[in-house]
């Protein structure tokens, strides 16, 4: 004898679990995607600090715009990280070393180790993470917000 089927859900309701489980895509529903980086919004966290992002199944592309002077606060997460830096510098303070990445130049940090940064001048970030931040999916990354 057949299951029973689940009553149908709201349209409302699915479009909800699909965008609470946009970053867990199985590889049956991961889809190609072609996008300008104008075409998504600029997240504003702070007033020196602006991001937007593109996630894949397994890894996330953040664009990261910060003014002079903007400190992301110490920090660490288990996802690893690629930072490549288009334009300006940032100085990071990690693994108990001050180092200043530059434009074009790249700083790989593994999963687990806290770091800081500090926009030495206007700059502009490519971050690749993987797996994709949840937290910054989930907006729940007070940290860069200026929230405790």
């Amino acid at each position: 004898m057949a299951k029973a089927r689940p009553e149908h859900k709201t349209k409302k309701a699915v479009k909800a679990k699909r965008k609470a489980t946009a970053h867990k895509q199985s590889p049956h529903t991961a889809k190609l995607r072609h996008v300008s980086w104008g075409a998504i919004e600029l997240e504003d966290l702070n007033p020196l600090l602006q991001r937007h992002f593109v996630v894949g199944q397994d890894v996330m592309l953040a664009r990261v715009l910060l003014k002079k002077g903007c400190i992301v606060p110490e920090h660490s997460h288990h996802n690893e990280q690629i930072s490549y830096v288009l334009e300006g510098a940032l100085k990071f303070w990690i693994d108990g070393k001050v180092l200043v990445v530059s434009a074009g130049e790249v700083l790989a940090i593994p999963p687990h180790m806290p770091h800081k940064a500090e926009a030495l001048e206007y700059t502009v970030d490519l971050d690749i993470f993987c797996p994709p931040r949840a937290d910054w999916i989930n907006k729940t990354d007070q940290y860069l917000r200026g929230e405790k």
